[in-house]
């Protein structure tokens, strides 16, 4: 199988749904806390083999834990 080619570099604001890496360059975190975090938000989504986090349900998770 082929591996996914990324068409850029930037920061995926426009997207649904990223990837993890994406989701910790979107989190400024590691991927341990990356991965916690959006589970805890339930923003998992996954086809097959491959994993990607629900953004709008991060947005929400994050806006209601913040002081």
């Amino acid at each position: 199988m082929n591996r996914t080619t990324k068409i850029s570099n930037t920061l995926p604001f426009g997207k649904a749904t990223v990837d993890t890496k994406e989701l910790q360059e979107m989190l400024s975190c590691g991927r341990v806390t990356a991965v916690q975090i959006g589970n805890d938000a339930g923003a998992k989504v996954q086809i097959g083999r491959r994993v990607l986090w629900n953004v709008r349900k991060i947005n929400s998770y994050l806006d209601s834990i913040s002081e």
